[in-house]
């Protein structure tokens, strides 16, 4: 079958395509799946990277979401589930970007009929998270929100869900394409955060309004920056730091400007109520009744390195999908 292995931590050029490697075979209590769609996660570049709290033994075939089709089924699996559309997240174990992958049948979802698999495969993962960092915003249609990356996998759901909820959605992303892309899912206001000052024409275009709640998925900079526009008793909501640092605050800064930090979705949801299951079930459910719309941008499975090169670079749109 077709895959993609790594066999050393690096750049985007330890990701080889190879085209001769033996199929899977499913364990007991689990399922095969042709692979029709496999996600490529930020968590994929981290690992592939060695910067990763978590890493594998090598070589592995990278990959943490896949959808497709049941095709085989190990031992005290159900004849039910062949054949079926399915979509599952693996976890930290590896295997998604291949031609076939295995997963307990506990852990997969039967795909709504009419949803995409790609749409599926960005549900179950970048939906998730969406998900469960919006349960942790709890946004009112008084909120005047900022959303990072807007155009981006989780950013591009975090906007239609604010704008839902009624909230006023400042989205900020790279460049006029992108924040034409997010002006066109709901954000009110739309900043390139490449133009030096940029936070300076985000107080121009408020025009006097101040921001109640910021989500932080970037860190650093761009997270202090947005910080210091929160108004007296906002929020910020955070979800990790794709610059490499969470952003700095102190106590005393917290006290004086009536500040609150909150992590979404974080350690916390093993501990919810029906954990990560319950949220990919919510996730897939509003993707697949519209009130979700996942942007994907498709790669094939062979041009893996390609698409984690640019996603790295920032020249992605949503979810990035590879295609076996």
């Amino acid at each position: 079958m077709q895959v993609v292995r790594q066999y050393a931590f690096g750049d985007a050029r330890k990701l080889v395509y190879k085209s001769d490697v033996p199929a899977p075979r499913p364990g007991p209590g689990q399922v095969r799946i042709a692979v029709a769609a496999a996600g490529v996660t930020w968590l994929d570049v981290a690992v592939r990277e060695g910067t990763h709290r978590w890493l594998p033994d090598l070589p592995m075939i990278p990959g943490r979401e896949v959808a497709g089709v049941v095709e085989a089924l190990g031992e005290d699996v159900a004849a039910c589930w062949l054949g079926r559309r399915v979509v599952t997240c693996l976890g930290l174990a590896s295997g998604g970007y291949a031609e076939l992958a295995v997963r307990e049948v506990a852990a997969v979802h039967e795909i709504p009929d009419g949803l995409p698999d790609h749409a599926a495969v960005a549900a179950v993962g970048t939906g998730r998270a969406a998900v469960g960092i919006m349960d942790a915003a709890r946004l009112t249609s008084q909120d005047v929100v900022l959303i990072p990356a807007a155009a981006g996998g989780v950013g591009s759901l975090l906007v239609q869900a604010a704008a839902r909820v009624g909230a006023t959605v400042v989205g900020t992303a790279g460049g006029p394409s992108k924040t034409a892309i997010a002006r066109r899912l709901g954000a009110a206001v739309a900043i390139d955060y490449t133009r030096p000052e940029w936070a300076e024409h985000l107080r121009d275009e408020l025009d006097g309004r101040e921001l109640t709640a910021a989500f932080d998925g970037i860190g650093g900079g761009i997270a202090r920056e947005a910080l210091d526009l929160l108004g007296y008793g906002g929020r910020l909501i955070m979800y990790g730091w794709l610059s490499g640092h969470p952003v700095e605050v102190s106590p005393r800064e917290l006290y004086e400007r009536g500040l609150t930090l909150c992590a979404a979705p974080g350690p916390g949801l093993l501990s919810r109520p029906g954990g990560v299951r319950r949220l990919e079930e919510r996730a897939l459910a509003q993707v697949a009744n519209g009130l979700l719309d996942p942007l994907v941008q498709r790669f094939a499975l062979s041009d893996a390195a390609a698409a984690h090169a640019a996603l790295e670079s920032r020249r992605t749109t949503g979810k990035v999908i590879l295609i076996p």
